[in-house]
């Protein structure tokens, strides 16, 4: 066993305490009865907008103006208050909301939720983005509720401001809607709106860490308006956000996942002595994620998944069958029975890796060690892991003195790096008998990457992977930061 644990008394409440998914948790959490109970004409009036700002957004949206739906407010004010055609009364909904949906999340249920949502409020409320990408949404058609409310428009601004998000897909999904709304708070457009969760992915950590449960419900077509009635109600919790920039020797181009981006070169920190040269060009790619970021086999397995699924999708038909592939593929490749001493790609990665990092509150950077048995890499900032797991545990607070760490929370400002140093290691922490192996609390992080025997390593950002060359000549530096702006969440009440 790597560490102390906690082995009596409940666990500390953090926003940090994961779920496990199980058939208890769904019929529990999402119990059909408590949805029943809720009426459906009182919540769509709820949370529903006016028909007129529905259409302008709407129109928004579709012209790429902001000016796009204007004509809905200009007939508005003609009408005297009334909509088009008299049916609409012109007054701020007590909880607007909006709902995002990967319909092709969740299996077979994507294309009936989308239904059902649309059922339960205004059809120009449920985005799919598959047609509307959540930038779309906030450049146009927020941006349109801006501008009608700069015109004088109180019940646009009312429903602006107090506007709500729910987003139905899995842990990408949540995070791509995420960043889009942080860009509200850099452009100077507060407020941004909140966030809830509909689960529809595999692993669902952001779902978890929230109280928004680990799967989709079983009787879901009335537990939908629990969740719905729960976004509109419960109070907001802070999540914090991470930078990540890879600088890289120029002359590869990088597959990259969705959440990596090419960038402009970014200067490297000076206060961090680098050794050897740097090359005279480089190449720059920066991303953010919410959960967690790892180097090693962990990210090598993920990477040969993603492609199997891609080049099969028939194999992964759902959250069950995408586990059992999973969980095959990480034997085959090595993760369970190769030898690390066969291969050079599977031996430790202190052979390949330095590690510095940040202290909460201080501007000095630390050399840290990474154990040799280390294979696999991971910083996390939810603790809700790989559908539920926390690798860090929850530790004794005598034990939290004697290395250093704080209580992890998901607005602490700190990342929990810890290793895994093979198949079966990771398999008894995630099945809670042990705890990974700790290697540090950081609020900022530098790995370097040099090859020698290694041409390439696999890496991840919240189950996104990806293959990052390796130059013997130069190094790769992967710099972390915390985003100053954090997202807020709403609290789910599985």
């Amino acid at each position: 066993m790597e560490t102390e644990a906690a082995s009596s008394g409940p666990p500390p409440v953090t926003h940090k305490v994961s779920v496990r998914s199980s058939v208890i948790e769904s019929i529990k959490g999402w119990s059909s009865l408590s949805g029943n109970q809720i009426s459906k004409h009182e919540l769509r009036k709820k949370i529903t907008m006016p028909k007129y700002l529905r259409l302008a957004v709407k129109d928004a949206i579709e012209f790429k103006d902001v000016e796009g739906g204007k004509r809905h407010y200009d007939v508005i004010k003609l009408d005297g208050g009334e909509g088009e055609g008299g049916d609409d009364v012109v007054g701020p909904p007590e909880a607007p909301l909006v709902v995002f949906i990967n319909s092709k999340s969740g299996g077979r249920y994507g294309p009936e939720l989308k239904a059902r949502l649309q059922d339960l409020m205004g059809q120009e409320q449920v985005f799919d983005l598959l047609k509307v990408k959540p930038h779309e949404f906030i450049q146009y058609g927020l941006g349109c509720l801006e501008k009608l409310a700069s015109l004088g428009d109180d019940c646009a601004k009312q429903t602006r401001e107090k506007l709500r998000i729910v987003v139905a897909g899995g842990d990408g999904t949540v995070g791509w809607v995420l960043g889009c709304l942080g860009d509200l708070h850099k452009a100077g457009r507060d407020p941004v709106p909140p966030t809830a969760i509909v689960p529809l992915g595999t692993g669902n950590d952001l779902s978890r860490s929230f109280g928004w449960g680990g799967s989709f419900p079983f009787n879901w077509k009335a537990a939908i308006k629990k969740t719905l009635d729960t976004a509109i109600r419960n109070p907001t919790s802070r999540l914090d956000s991470w930078n990540l920039v890879i600088s890289m020797p120029a002359g590869q181009d990088l597959d990259t996942p969705y959440s990596l981006k090419r960038s402009e070169e970014v200067i490297l920190d000076q206060d961090l002595k680098v050794d050897g040269p740097l090359p005279e060009k480089v190449s720059c790619y920066q991303g953010v994620f919410y959960n967690y970021f790892s180097i090693g086999m962990d990210a090598q397995v993920a990477y040969g998944f993603h492609h199997l699924r891609n080049e099969k999708p028939y194999l992964a038909q759902g959250p069950v069958s995408n586990k059992l592939i999973y969980s095959s593929y990480s034997c085959i490749q090595g993760w369970f029975f190769t030898p690390c001493t066969t291969d050079p790609g599977l031996r430790g990665l202190n052979n390949i890796l330095r590690l510095h990092v940040k202290r909460l509150d201080s501007t000095e950077w630390e050399p840290v060690t990474i154990p040799s048995s280390v294979r696999s890499i991971v910083a996390l900032n939810l603790h809700s892991y790989a559908s539920g797991r926390n690798p860090w545990g929850n530790l004794k607070p005598e034990y939290l003195q004697k290395k250093g760490f704080v209580e992890a929370k998901a607005d602490d400002g700190l990342l929990e790096i810890f290793g895994f140093k093979h198949g079966w290691h990771a398999s008894f922490v995630m099945a809670d008998l042990i705890s990974a192996k700790h290697i540090a609390q950081a609020a900022e992080i530098r790995y370097e990457l040099r090859g020698g025997a290694w041409k390439e390593s696999f890496m991840q950002m919240d189950g996104e992977p990806w293959k990052q060359p390796m130059n013997n000549e130069f190094s790769t530096f992967v710099d972390i930061k915390r985003v100053p702006f954090q997202s807020y969440m709403i609290n789910g009440d599985i």
